[in-house]
């Protein structure tokens, strides 16, 4: 189905499950995934900008649309002549005068079938020095017919198809951005997410190191320690704050950037988004990346926009082809005369009434006909193209789609494997405290522990982070994210091939 006008505009009201709808959320409020998806598709101004282009689009189909509408057209004429005659024999002057008025209204349509109607009434008065007022009225019917150029439906109606072919095209264009403005929105919010599970991680581990240097000291005025034990553990106090700058940074930043995707300009951009979503994912679980590929094919925009291109080509072959036939057209002209010596009484033909009618073929063919064969070249050598451009695409498609299973299908292993390592260094700090505390370690020995125990702990936060990444990557490389995130939007459906 092809849109136009308000058509195409009313299509692009992006449909958002309600759980997804919601008001404008404040600085340094809870901000859920849903919520922050649902403000982008609100506010974020590339996508009103992108918005628009199918609109665009839609006004061209107008355009081609209102080539079959009829046409009212006018015509008045006047004309005043006056001419003087010099007779020398009898020296005499005549001056001859007259006057004509032509008045002509009526409509006009092409139709797609190659039809050109006209359906006209005019009416004509003639006055002189020598004839008195006459007029002259005339209802008459046109009919050409092209019946090679021009006489098929199909071709005729290219222009009208290949504009609806845009409009969808650019429906299918603005998906992709949808949903790559969708992956961009989610990448940026378990940025945020990763940056506060880090704070939150350092916080805690900062406190253990005040706490073990406290200890450390006890021991040290106990007796039961060297002094040179604490300069171990104020180093790691010290680390630890050093990194708690570090992830302040990295959560301030990661906040602009996932502001700027989904606030309106102009709102406060320094008050702080608060993602509340959990890092951890729920499953693990990926499908077989055939089942991936499989599904990239049929809806990926890309490729269903490149298909309409294709399509797009194939009726610009059929518009080329029609361009080299000859010109052969029949018109036929049929129209009915009363006169009289007024308006009123010329329609009726109170004087007298006549009929004309005239047919005929019209025939036009230019020599070699190069340009038309031109056209018709040009427009294979397009299709064979875009036919490879397609190809080539799917291709790419597979291997991105390939490329980012491999990473989700990575970044799953990697939490399972770093889970077992967090319990390890777990348990290893265990020890190390238990042999500190009766005297057979040293402070050293628990604050490696204690950094190994924190580096498994980022580092299976960020696994966990990565493989969410990973997998909405997947979901877009795939051509699906939309479906998953239950966000409806026009260019959905796969164009067939």
């Amino acid at each position: 189905m092809f849109l136009s006008g308000t058509a195409a505009a009313e299509a692009l009201r992006l449909s958002i499950p309600p759980e997804q709808t919601s008001n404008p959320i404040p600085g340094n409020m809870p901000l859920s995934l849903e919520d922050a998806v649902a403000m982008a598709l609100e506010n974020n101004r590339g996508l009103r900008a992108e918005r628009l282009r199918p609109a665009i689009q839609g006004t061209f189909e107008a355009q081609e649309q209102a080539r079959f509408d009829p046409v009212a057209f006018a015509d008045l004429e006047v004309t005043r002549d006056r001419s003087v005659r010099q007779f020398q024999e009898i020296q005499v002057q005549e001056t001859f005068r007259s006057e004509r008025e032509r008045a002509e209204a009526g409509l006009r349509q092409t139709l797609p079938t190659g039809t050109e109607l006209t359906l006209s009434l005019r009416s004509d008065r003639a006055e002189s020095s020598r004839t008195s007022e006459q007029f002259t009225g005339r209802a008459g019917l046109s009919l050409t017919q092209a019946l090679l150029r021009g006489g098929r439906i199909a071709s005729n109606l290219v222009r009208l198809r290949q504009a609806g072919l845009d409009v969808t095209a650019s429906e299918y264009e603005l998906r992709g951005f949808i949903e790559t403005l969708v992956a961009d929105v989610e990448s940026a919010y378990w940025e945020v997410v990763l940056a506060a599970e880090e704070i939150a991680i350092l916080e805690d581990a900062l406190r253990v190191s005040e706490r073990q240097l406290e200890e450390t000291r006890g021991r040290i005025r106990a007796g039961d320690r060297p002094e040179t034990e604490a300069i171990g553990a104020r180093a790691e106090v010290a680390l630890r704050r050093q990194g708690l700058i570090d992830a302040r940074s990295a959560l301030a930043r990661s906040q602009d950037r996932l502001s700027r995707l989904i606030r309106t300009p102009g709102s406060d951009w320094d008050r702080g988004l608060n993602a509340t979503s959990p890092a951890a994912p729920g499953t693990y679980e990926l499908e077989p990346v055939a089942v991936y590929v499989a599904l990239g094919r049929d809806y990926r925009s890309d490729l269903n926009e490149t298909r309409l291109r294709l399509q797009r080509d194939d009726l610009e072959i059929v518009q080329t082809r029609n361009g080299m036939l000859p010109q052969l057209d029949f018109f036929l002209t049929l129209g009915g005369s009363g006169f009289a010596d007024s308006f009123g009484a010329s329609v009726r033909a109170d004087e007298g009434d006549g009929y004309d009618l005239s047919a005929g073929l019209r025939f036009e063919l230019p020599l070699g006909n190069r340009a038309a064969e031109a056209g018709f070249s040009r427009a294979r050598l397009t299709r064979a193209q875009t036919r490879e451009v397609l190809h080539n695409l799917e291709q790419l498609a597979i291997q991105d789609i390939r490329g980012a299973w491999f990473d989700a299908d990575q970044s799953r292993a990697q939490v399972q494997a770093r889970e077992e390592t967090l319990a390890l260094q777990e348990e290893l700090l265990r020890v190390a405290e238990i042999r500190f505390r009766v005297g057979a370690g040293t402070g050293l020995e628990v604050a490696q522990a204690q950094r190994d125990l924190l580096e498994s702990q980022l580092s299976l936060l960020a696994a966990k982070i990565r493989y969410r990444q990973a997998r909405t990557d997947l979901l877009r490389q795939s051509g699906t994210l939309l479906l998953h995130r239950g966000i409806e939007t026009p260019g959905q459906e796969p164009v067939p091939f």
